[in-house]
């Protein structure tokens, strides 16, 4: 450990590592010479590589359009400063030399070419600067005259070519430009795509108003229309603003009236005389009667006039009391200037009547349901929708922070307000009708308070239902009231739910009148009838199962037959087969039964009409056989899959054919009998009764015996080959892991010792340290201490 685990201690921490890369260092089959050999191999190789990766054939000479490339990196082309080609404002080589330095070896090139050609004198600096000069100038002349010259025979041109151009101008036809100026007609697409550019462009309008800002600007509105209805019932005139005149400057022309009324008269003649005098006349007649009139319209409101009159210093009453003293004396000309003044008064009168009777435009939210019921009673349907919407639009939740509960509160008066239409006699069915939508309204704004107040309603029904069966014995239906929440219910919430806090009460509260209230008169079938309606209703959608409504239906076949033959059938609770009202729906005026026509039942039935004469009541008996036989035929088409709605129908059929069809019955009654018990013969063969799916017994499993030796425990029994070994594979595993561990444990043990050792070797360290720092410092305490008695001394 101290050789293998103590170093990898020690150079845990440390990355530095020499290792020899030189090739074959550690392979001891090659000899020493072949290494030095392959070593020196490879360095040259490197080296080479290098090196020479990127060079060229120093033999080869490369050129570029037939020119040597090393001649063309020479750069000893001269550039004409002066010329206007494309390459103008360079400079030439020598100009460059001359003038911006570098011009020493220039001159040195020019003399020794000048003394090897002629050996004359070398020139100077200057000299060689005046010929630059002058040459340039002589090129820039010539390079002037050039340009003059392709200018004035460029205008020479110009000029010949003007002249030939008039030999040359030729014009087409007519007939050539017509054929060429022909396009083709455009098809539809092009006309579409012209008509699309020319049509108007959609313009930006305003942004959506808020549901907030839409009440809050409904509300501004009403409120406007109720202070002019105010005002006009008062009679007040109208604001100051629109009394005062308005200001007319001096230059004004006053030219911008209106004629109300053309008073100009068709000037006739008859007999040679003019008909003036006989239409004013006519027309003094027609004023003298409308004041008439206006008199005896005033009559009732004289004292308020006199009041008014009596109290307002500027009455005119001295005038009045000469136009009456003149009118008794019988002169026209005043009575027909006091007219209009009447006129005005009278019309003021029916101004202020009107606006007494017109309906306000602002409502407060009701407090109580006596509130509403007053201002909605003695009105019309469509004065108390008004007023009902404009409750709404003035109490809109938006507008205040009150205004929610208002109308949750509004939500149950309404409720109340419609049972109470329901118990009228005759019930207003109509207003009813049209109240409903304001309740939908209202429970799209305040679901949850809505849904409340139909469960109390519903819960109040079924309280007193419950506490007449415990007191009596037995239920009867509920008034016209309740069935018209229920239908509420169906239409305000959603009948498709498979639980809902509303519909499931409901649906509890319908099957509980089919099923507990017995049919005690006509008014009990229409009102059972109407149930059975409403349950279809309530699952048109779900197509729920409700067995409560076909018996109930065929409960009402079976009263609509004699006993005698209805003996033996059985009867589901509230029926009963023999009884007092077992024969209610029986016909037998073969008078009455011949004047009856199918429709629609009225509701009126289930109010109770007072005294019902005999055809009335026969023609109500047909209609109930005849709305049951409808409803029947509907449970057929929604149920008619169902084993348990056979089960349940199967003495139909038989009641139908036996006794119904044999009854002295009219033509359409009988046609219905014939339509529904061919719907349910067609459906007969559209399910299979519930059976027990036959199988064969399952055997039971059979077992093969399972044989144990009986082992005598602290010795090894035999076993296989394959057994045996894996036995001793387990063995020395076992061993092996244990020695394993034990090895681990001795390494961590040694670790932890030299950790230790480690450890104290550095604390001792730290202390001797420590010491010798002390020591210092004391030695140094006491020199500094002796130099102080030395001072102190002196």
């Amino acid at each position: 450990r101290t050789q293998t685990l103590l170093k990898e201690y020690k150079e845990r921490d440390k990355s530095n590592i020499f290792t020899d890369k030189r090739f074959g260092e550690y392979n001891s089959n090659i000899s020493p010479e072949e290494k030095m050999m392959k070593r020196f191999a490879l360095e040259q190789q490197r080296h080479h590589e290098k090196k020479s990766i990127y060079n060229l054939n120093e033999d080869e000479e490369l050129t570029h359009y037939g020119q040597s490339l090393a001649d063309i990196e020479k750069h000893n082309d001269i550039v004409d400063s002066d010329s206007d080609d494309e390459e103008r404002g360079t400079l030439s080589a020598e100009l460059t030399a001359a003038h911006f330095g570098g011009g020493v070896g220039l001159l040195h090139k020019k003399t020794s070419q000048q003394e090897g050609e002629e050996g004359a004198k070398p020139k100077s600096r200057k000299e060689l600067i005046e010929e630059l000069i002058a040459k340039s100038k002589q090129e820039k002349r010539e390079r002037q005259a050039k340009r003059e010259d392709a200018l004035e025979l460029t205008e020479k041109l110009d000029q010949d070519w003007k002249e030939i151009q008039t030999l040359l101008s030729h014009k087409t036809p007519k007939s050539e430009k017509q054929e060429k100026k022909e396009k083709p007609k455009p098809d539809a697409y092009d006309i579409m795509v012209r008509e699309l550019g020319f049509e108007m462009k959609a313009q930006p309008s305003n942004r959506m108003k808020t549901e907030e800002e839409l009440a809050k600007e409904e509300q501004e509105r009403l409120r406007n229309l109720e202070a002019e209805r105010l005002r006009r019932m008062l009679g007040k005139e109208e604001d100051e603003s629109m009394k005062n005149p308005n200001h007319t400057s001096a230059d004004d022309l006053n030219d911008g009236f209106v004629l109300d009324k053309d008073d100009r008269r068709l000037l006739s003649y008859k007999d040679g005389k003019m008909n003036v005098e006989e239409d004013v006349h006519k027309e003094l007649s027609g004023k003298a009667g409308i004041q008439g009139s206006d008199e005896e319209g005033e009559g009732e409101s004289d004292e308020e006039e006199a009041e008014g009159e009596s109290g307002n210093p500027d009455s005119h009453s001295d005038l009045d009391s000469n136009a009456e003293s003149e009118e008794e004396s019988g002169k026209p000309p005043r009575a027909q200037g006091q007219t209009p003044g009447k006129r005005s008064r009278s019309d003021d009168q029916n101004t202020r009547k009107a606006a007494r009777t017109e309906l306000p435009y602002t409502f407060a939210a009701p407090e109580s349901y006596e509130e509403l019921r007053s201002a909605l009673s003695g009105r019309s349907m469509e004065e108390q929708l008004l007023v009902v919407e404009r409750i709404q639009k003035c109490n809109h939740p938006s507008l205040a922070v009150g205004n929610k509960e208002k109308l949750e509160k509004l939500f149950g008066f309404l409720l109340e307000y419609i049972g109470d239409l329901a118990t009228n006699d005759p019930p207003d069915l109509k207003v009813i009708d049209k109240l409903v939508v304001q309740l939908y309204n209202l429970c799209q704004m305040f679901p949850e308070s809505a849904s409340n107040s139909i469960k109390f309603v519903l819960r109040d029904a079924m309280h007193e239902m419950e506490e007449m069966i415990e007191t009596k014995g037995r239920a009867v239906f509920p008034g016209l009231d309740v069935l018209i929440y229920l239908k509420i219910a169906g239409m305000l919430f959603p009948t498709s739910d498979f639980r809902h806090p509303v519909v499931t009460p409901a649906f509890l509260c319908l099957s509980q009148l089919l099923t507990k209230c017995p049919v005690l008169s006509l008014q009990d079938v229409v009102k059972g009838l109407f149930v059975c309606c409403l349950f279809l209703e309530f699952v048109a959608l779900s197509h729920r199962f409700v067995p409560e409504v076909i018996n109930f239906l065929l409960g009402i076949l079976y009263i609509a037959t004699p006993n005698t033959q209805s003996q033996g059938s059985t009867l589901v609770h509230p029926f009963r087969a023999l009884g007092k009202n077992s024969e209610l729906l029986l016909v037998s005026e073969a008078e009455d039964v011949a004047t009856w026509q199918r429709g629609s039942l009225p509701l009126r039935w289930a109010s109770g009409p007072s005294s019902p004469t005999a055809a009335e009541a026969t023609h109500a008996r047909l209609s109930c056989l005849a709305v049951c036989l409808a409803l029947l035929k509907r449970c057929v088409l929604m149920y008619g899959t169902l084993p348990s709605f056979h089960a349940i129908i199967r003495p139909f059929p038989a009641l139908l054919t036996e006794h119904l069809t044999r009854c002295s019955h009219p033509h359409e009654l009988q046609e219905l009998f014939q339509s529904t018990l061919a719907e349910v013969e067609s459906q007969k063969q559209l399910y299979r009764p519930l059976l027990c799916e036959k199988s064969k017994p399952v055997p039971l499993k059979l077992f093969t015996p399972r044989l144990v030796k009986v082992l005598e425990f602290g010795r090894k029994q035999g076993s296989s080959k394959e057994e045996q070994e894996r036995k001793r594979l387990i063995h020395k595993h076992k061993r092996e892991f244990k020695g394993a561990v034990r090895e681990i444990r001795k390494d961590n043990q040694f670790l932890a010792r030299m950790q230790l050792s480690e450890l104290m070797e550095r604390d001792a360290e730290r202390k001797r340290r420590v010491k010798q720092l002390f020591n210092s410092l004391a030695t140094q305490e006491g020199e500094w201490k002796a130099l102080k008695r030395k001072k102190f001394k002196k």
